[in-house]
C-alpha cells in the first residue's frame, strides 16, 4: 500500500496536468467553451478555482461554470485551491483505508506487534494520530521513524507506547481521521510549495521547447555579490540568457519578498549584461510592489500567463534581442587609496 505522500504526489501531478490541459484548450481561460470541461474532475477543479459550489441538481455543469466565471470575472482564478481539491479527494479515502488496515493488524487497536509495525511503516500516520503526537514529539520518544521505514528498535518502542498510553476514545475512527487531517494538510502544503507553481512554469517551457535547468540541477548563477540559484535558469548556468523566480506571496509579506527577489535580480543582471530577469507571481501581491519589481525584472508575470511567458523566452532562445528590457550596471570595486 502506498504512503499518503506518494499518493498525494501522484494526485498533485495529475491535477497539474489537468489544469494545464484546461489552460491550453481554453487559451488561458480567455475563451472557455463546453468542450473544455472534459470530465467531472475538470469541472471540480474549475469550480474550486473560481470559488463556486456546483448545485447538486445542476443539469448543465459546463455552462453553469462558464456563466459563474463570467459573473465573477474580476476574481482571479485560484490555481492552488483548484488543484488541491482533486488531491484531497484522492488522499482522504486513502487515509480511511490506512485506518482500516491498521485496525485489522492490531485487532481493533488492542494488540500492537512490533513486527507488524516494522513491516507496515505506511501506517505510521494512523499511529501518530492515535497517540496525538507531532512527528518531532514521536521521534524524541521512539527514535527516527517515517512512513517509509521504521527500524526494529523504534518499532518496539512504538508498540510499547501504543500499548501503554492509548484509551478507547483515542482510536475512534472519526477522531483519528480528524487528527490525520492535519497531516494531510501539511503534506498538501509541502507539495504546493515544492511542485505546483514551478511545475506549471516547467510544463509551459517544455511545450515551447525552451531549454532550462531547475534549481536542483545546477550549482549556481554567478553574481556581483554572491553566487546563488534561481528556480530556473535558461539554458544553463554557464551561459545564462534568463532566469525565472516563482513566488507566492500574501499582501502582508509582499514588500519583504520583493526586496529579496529584486536584490537577487540586480546581483545577477549586474554580472551578466544581457540576462533576462523574470518573476512569476501568485497570491496577493500588492499593486505597488508589482510596479516596483517591474523596474528591475524584465517580466513580472502571473502564473496563469506562463504559456505566454514561454513564447517570449523561446524568442530569446532563438536570438531575439528585443526581449531584454532592462540593463543593470552594478559592480563593486576597491575605493581609491587616499592615505598617500
Amino acid at each position: 500500500m502506498k504512503t499518503i505522500y506518494e499518493l498525494a504526489t501522484e494526485a498533485m501531478n495529475s491535477e497539474i496536468s489537468r489544469y494545464l490541459a484546461l489552460l491550453k484548450s481554453s487559451d488561458a481561460m480567455s475563451s472557455l467553451s463546453v468542450k473544455d470541461f472534459v470530465d467531472e474532475k475538470t469541472e471540480q477543479l474549475f469550480a474550486g478555482g473560481i470559488n463556486t459550489i456546483i448545485p447538486e441538481d445542476c443539469k448543465d455543469i459546463p455552462n453553469f461554470l462558464i456563466s459563474e466565471h463570467s459573473r465573477k470575472s474580476a476574481v482571479a482564478f485560484d490555481v492552488e485551491t483548484a488543484v488541491c481539491i482533486g488531491v484531497y479527494n484522492d488522499i482522504r479515502p486513502h487515509a480511511k483505508l490506512l485506518y482500516k488496515k491498521a485496525s485489522e493488524l492490531t485487532s481493533g487497536f488492542t494488540k500492537f506487534s512490533d513486527i507488524e509495525i516494522k513491516d507496515n511503516p505506511h501506517l505510521l500516520p494512523v499511529f501518530q494520530s492515535i497517540l496525538k503526537k507531532s512527528k518531532s514529539q514521536l521521534k524524541k520518544q521512539v527514535g527516527s521513524v517515517s512512513d517509509i521505514s521504521i527500524s526494529k528498535p523504534a518499532s518496539k518502542k512504538l508498540a510499547t507506547l501504543l500499548s501503554e498510553q492509548i484509551v478507547p476514545n483515542d482510536y475512534l475512527e472519526e477522531n483519528v481521521l480528524g487528527r490525520m487531517e492535519i497531516t494531510l494538510e501539511g503534506i498538501v502544503r509541502d507539495l504546493v510549495g515544492r511542485i505546483l507553481f514551478e511545475e506549471v512554469v516547467a510544463h509551459a517551457l517544455q511545450n515551447e521547447e525552451v531549454n532550462f535547468l531547475r534549481e536542483e540541477e545546477y550549482p549556481s548563477i554567478s553574481g556581483v555579490v554572491y553566487d546563488f540559484r534561481a528556480d530556473f535558469v535558461l539554458p544553463d548556468h554557464k551561459n545564462p540568457i534568463a532566469f525565472i523566480e516563482v513566488r507566492k506571496s500574501s499582501s502582508r509579506h509582499a514588500s519583504l519578498y520583493a526586496k529579496d527577489k529584486m536584490f537577487s535580480a540586480i546581483n545577477w543582471k549586474g554580472r551578466h549584461n544581457n540576462l533576462i530577469a523574470v518573476i512569476v507571481v501568485e497570491g496577493e501581491w500588492t499593486q505597488a510592489t508589482l510596479k516596483t519589481m517591474s523596474k528591475v525584472f524584465d517580466y513580472v508575470i502571473p502564473l496563469s500567463k506562463s504559456a505566454e511567458l514561454a513564447k517570449i523566452l523561446k524568442k530569446a532562445q532563438d536570438g531575439d534581442k528585443t526581449v531584454l528590457k532592462w540593463l543593470i550596471n552594478f559592480s563593486i570595486t576597491p575605493a581609491p587609496d587616499f592615505s598617500e
